[in-house]
């Protein structure tokens, strides 16, 4: 745990820097968005297990995916970066600030959600594959009970309004390459998952939604 704990305080410390120099100051705003990722952050640290750390942070193998998991990050901090330089230096797409505000409490909720997917699944990992040596059988309780990824709904959702709580259009653009990417992702994983993974065609019948309750 005390690991973990120095490992969040680096990565905030680190980040904060980072945007504020992208920025060019620390205002509420960014003081804001920083607090609801640390939130987000911090939660995760500490209700996973060692197990799930180890996965979740140093997957054994790239996993069956060929579009690199390293692009879908890159773009992830590219929306990051942009959305500091516009909101801060450039003001070429703005966004109104009750806009922000709603944006930044959804981004929080939705990030949470990521975090009750991996307390729910510990065979949550960031690359697909079956993880024979953990034992790897289908979840289906939590919300794993109601759809089939709503890690990537969390992800998606969190990320767009990440875009927007910063105050950029600009960085809503690359939120929405994210978001895209995850999307292939959702169709990637399904098709892999009901090939390799015994019992997951089944469990696509008994929860046929994908990403929205009773839509899809």
């Amino acid at each position: 745990m005390a690991k973990r704990l120095i490992r969040f305080t680096i990565t905030l410390l680190v980040l904060t820097g980072i945007l504020v120099l992208l920025k060019g100051r620390l205002d509420t705003w960014l003081a804001l968005y920083l607090a609801g990722w640390s939130i987000f952050a911090l939660y995760a640290f500490v209700s996973i297990d060692d197990d799930l750390a180890r996965e979740r942070f140093h997957p054994p193998d790239p996993g069956a995916d060929r579009l690199s998991l390293r692009m879908v990050r890159i773009v992830a901090l590219i929306h990051v970066a942009v959305g500091a330089l516009d909101a801060g230096r450039w003001h070429l797409a703005p966004v109104p600030d009750a806009l922000r505000a709603v944006a930044l409490v959804i981004m929080v909720a939705s990030a949470l959600l990521v975090v009750q997917a991996m307390r729910a699944n510990r065979f949550f990992s960031p690359v697909v594959r079956v993880q024979t040596e953990r034992g790897h059988r289908v979840i289906d309780r939590g919300p794993y009970g109601v759809i089939r990824h709503p890690g990537y709904l969390g992800m998606i959702v969190s990320v767009t309004c990440s875009g927007l709580a910063l105050g950029s259009w600009l960085a809503v653009a690359f939120a929405l390459l994210y978001a895209m990417l995850i999307f292939r992702r959702v169709f990637f994983e399904d098709a892999f998952l009901k090939a390799n993974l015994a019992g997951y065609t089944d469990y696509a019948r008994r929860v046929p939604y994908r990403l929205i309750p009773h839509t899809w």
